[in-house]
């Protein structure tokens, strides 16, 4: 299944998920069976490298999730969503996740004005994500910016282009989230066998 986590080349015909869609080795288009644990630890773990997230600390969000009012699988996705590293990739800053969270750690984005070089960071609705007045003229944050047409907008997020300024205005929107799809009801069966 494709997680999207090549950047461009997902959105063309040079996918290798589009041109095999099999697993590789000899027996890789052989018939497989899984069990019901089986398909529930593979959609954990998809939405894990999805998101470039450690086990502790998909672990830690599903637990706040459990804590809060609502849905548990939305409330989860609501926050690895919102956080900084996955902001600045939906924004258009960067054309992957993986790319997004170094630009975060080298210095590069600035959240409220403040600079922030923690990807987990969680960001709250209302707050301002934009690109340092050093950091807009590199290669890989102006090519990537410039692509930004081509993904799907999204309703929580407001994106100033000329200013390098994004707003997270409030909780993400479940039905907008199915880029790879997620069903994350599967991962709240998986933590409470």
């Amino acid at each position: 299944m494709k997680l999207f986590l090549k950047g461009e080349r997902c959105y063309t015909e040079k996918c290798a998920v589009t041109r095999r869609p099999y697993p590789p080795g000899q027996h890789g288009q052989g018939r497989i069976k899984l069990s019901e644990y089986a398909v529930r630890l593979r959609e954990k773990q998809k939405v894990r490298r999805i998101y470039g997230v450690i086990e502790r600390q998909f672990q830690k969000y599903y637990f706040d999730a459990t804590r809060r009012a609502g849905r548990t699988g939305e409330e989860m996705l609501g926050l690895l969503e919102s956080r900084l590293d996955n902001v600045t990739h939906r924004l258009g800053f960067a054309a992957t996740r993986s790319e997004a969270r170094q630009i975060v750690k080298h210095n590069h984005i600035l959240v409220n004005g403040k600079r922030v070089n923690i990807p987990s960071y969680l960001v709250k609705a209302g707050d301002k994500i934009e690109v340092r007045e050093a950091s807009r003229k590199i290669p890989l944050i102006a090519t990537s910016l410039a692509q930004y047409e081509k993904r799907a907008q999204l309703s929580w997020l407001e994106l100033d282009k000329a200013n390098f300024i994004g707003t997270f205005k409030g909780a993400p929107v479940r039905e907008e989230l199915n880029e790879p799809a997620i069903k994350e009801q599967y991962i709240v069966e998986y933590y409470s066998r």
